[in-house]
C-alpha cells in the first residue's frame, strides 16, 4: 500500500484551474520530488495535501486513510507534517520551546493542571524537554537549546523548521523549498541532512525545489507539474534527461 496515493485532485480559483486532475503515488520510505516552475501549481498542491483548501474533486489517501477536505489539524494527527518555503518559526520563542511545540499534540495535560502547576504538569514538561532535547541532538542543536529562533543562522533555521515538523511524528513529510535562500554548502549540508531523516527516521519525504543538483542528488523519482498538470513522471534521472521537461523546465 502506498503511503501516499492521489487521484483526479482538481481545484479552480474563479476560472482559473491552477490543478487540474493531479494524481500520484509514493511509496512508505520514499524520497519523491514535485518540480515545475513558479505558478504551475506545486504549493497549491502540498495546500490541498495539507487542509489548507479543499479540491473541487478528487480523493488523498495517506497511508489507506481517506484524508481529502479534512481539516489541517486533522490531517497533521492522520500523519502529515510540511515546512514552508518561507520559514515560519517561533520567532520570539527558543529554540527548545519551538520543538516542543511541535510535542504538545501528544503530550496534553488540562487547563488546571497547567495552571496549579499540577505533578502531571511536571511529568510531562520534563518529558517533552527530554524528546525536544533528543530531537535536536539529531540536527547538532542541541547546544543552541535556549537561544531565540530568530537568533539562529538561516541554514539551521531550516533544519529547526525540520525538526519541529518531526516532532508532531508525522508518516509523511512535505517540504516546500527547503534549498530556498541558501549557498552551495548550505545546501549540501540540507541534502544529508533530508537523506538522514528519511533513514533515521523512516520517513517518507515528498519535497518541491527549483535546485536540480539537490532533486537530482537526493530524489529517487519525479512528477513534473505545467500550468497544474501533470507533466511527466517517473524515476529523477529519466524525468530529468526527458525532451519535453528539458523544453518547458531546465531551459536547456
Amino acid at each position: 500500500m502506498a503511503m501516499l496515493d492521489v487521484n483526479h485532485l482538481n481545484i479552480s480559483f474563479g476560472g482559473l484551474h491552477a490543478v487540474d486532475d493531479f494524481y500520484v503515488s509514493i511509496e512508505k520510505g520514499q524520497l519523491y520530488g514535485l518540480i515545475g516552475p513558479n505558478g504551475a501549481g506545486k504549493t497549491t498542491i502540498f495546500n490541498l495535501l495539507t487542509g489548507v483548501y479543499k479540491p473541487d474533486e478528487g480523493k488523498i489517501l495517506l497511508d489507506g486513510q481517506d484524508i481529502t477536505g479534512k481539516k489541517t489539524l486533522e490531517i497533521n494527527k492522520a500523519g502529515i507534517a510540511r515546512t514552508f518555503q518561507n520559514i515560519r518559526l517561533f520567532d520570539k520563542l527558543s529554540v527548545l520551546d519551538n520543538v516542543k511545540a511541535g510535542l504538545h499534540e501528544h503530550n496534553k495535560y488540562s487547563l488546571l493542571t497547567g495552571i496549579f502547576r499540577l505533578p502531571k504538569y511536571y511529568k510531562t514538561e520534563k518529558h517533552m524537554d527530554e524528546e525536544a532535547m533528543e530531537l535536536l541532538k539529531v540536527f547538532d542543536l542541541d547546544q543552541e537549546a535556549q537561544t531565540l529562533a530568530s537568533n539562529l543562522p538561516y541554514g539551521k533555521q531550516r533544519k529547526l523548521e525540520i525538526a519541529r515538523a518531526l516532532a508532531t511524528k508525522p508518516k509523511l513529510l512535505l517540504l516546500d523549498e527547503p534549498a530556498a535562500g541558501m549557498n552551495p554548502n548550505e545546501t549540501a549540508e540540507l541534502m544529508d541532512t533530508i537523506r538522514f531523516v528519511r533513514d533515521h527516521f523512516d520517513m517518507t519525504i515528498l519535497l518541491i525545489e527549483h535546485d536540480m543538483k539537490l532533486v537530482s542528488g537526493i530524489c529517487e523519482e519525479l512528477t513534473v507539474l505545467n500550468f497544474g498538470h501533470v507533466l511527466r513522471q517517473g524515476k529523477t534521472s529519466d524525468v530529468l534527461h526527458d525532451p519535453e521537461v528539458i523544453k518547458a523546465y531546465l531551459g536547456e
